[in-house]
Formats: structure tokens, C-alpha cells, sequence
């Protein structure tokens, strides 16, 4: 099967706006796209981290960088700013690990580096990423199926 937001077409513009907003939100662009690239990893959505990894490339996202977003917490690549939207990300992502999934250390971290706007547009990034991995997951989108 395709990708439910391409069999209902009506349904791919408004996630697309999201997204739009998402970057209109005043983060570097290069930070929403390790988040994208993290929140796909954390889902095991290939076509999402396939996706998101030429999406890094083309914000300037270094292969250094990109080979280590995984293992962020232990590479010395990554800015305190990403690091907090990286565990923002995480967090948000993971929501059944723990009673209290985005807890204040890590609220607290990202709001040093980021104001409102910039937190909405970091966490309707992770959403909307979210929602494109269990899409893709669901109907088995393949690496390279989005281009």
C-alpha cells in the first residue's frame, strides 16, 4: 500500500503545512532536520530516516554529524542547543518508557536555548515526524520510497 496521506490526497497538504510551520518556527533548519532524522531513528521508519538523512545534507548537516546522530549523547559534534532538542525529541517520542516522559530536566534544558515559538516549532517537528513514521512503518514504506 502507499502511504495513507498519498491514497487520501486531501490528507497531505495540511501534515505538509506542519511542517512548513515547523521551519517558520525560528530554529536552524539543521536542527530540525537531527531531530526528524533522530525521532525516524528512535521508530525504525527507513524510509523516513533515508528521507531525513538527504534532508540533513541539503540544511548542511555535515556526514560526521549525521554518521553520529544516534550516539549523540557520546559525540562531541553536537552543540548544548541540539543536544536539548535531541533529548526534547527523544523524550516526546518515547512516551510509554516512563511515568513522566517530558520531564522538567528536559523541558527545562530546551527552553535555555530555545523560546516559545522555537520550542512549538521543535515539537510540532517531533509530532509530525512521528505521524509520517507510523504511516511509513505501518504500510512499509522502503527506504527511498519519498525520493
Amino acid at each position: 500500500m502507499r502511504n495513507p496521506a498519498v491514497v487520501l490526497s486531501d490528507a497531505m497538504q495540511p501534515v505538509q503545512e506542519i511542517v512548513r510551520a515547523a521551519h517558520a518556527g525560528g530554529v536552524d533548519a539543521q536542527t530540525l532536520e537531527l531531530v526528524h532524522l533522530r525521532v525516524s531513528q528512535i521508530n525504525g521508519c527507513s524510509a523516513c530516516v533515508d528521507g531525513g538523512a538527504r534532508a540533513a545534507r541539503r540544511a548542511g548537516v555535515d556526514e560526521e554529524r549525521l554518521a553520529a546522530v544516534a550516539a549523540w549523547r557520546d559525540a562531541p559534534y553536537f552543540t548544548a542547543a541540539e543536544r536539548a532538542a535531541l533529548a526534547l525529541a527523544e523524550a516526546a517520542t518515547r512516551l510509554a518508557d516512563r511515568p513522566d516522559p517530558v520531564g522538567d530536566e528536559v523541558w527545562d534544558a530546551a527552553a535555555t536555548y530555545f523560546d516559545e515559538k522555537q520550542l512549538a516549532a521543535i515539537v510540532l517537528m517531533v509530532g509530525v515526524t512521528n505521524l509520517f513514521n507510523r504511516l511509513n512503518v505501518t504500510t512499509r514504506q522502503p527506504a527511498g520510497a519519498w525520493g
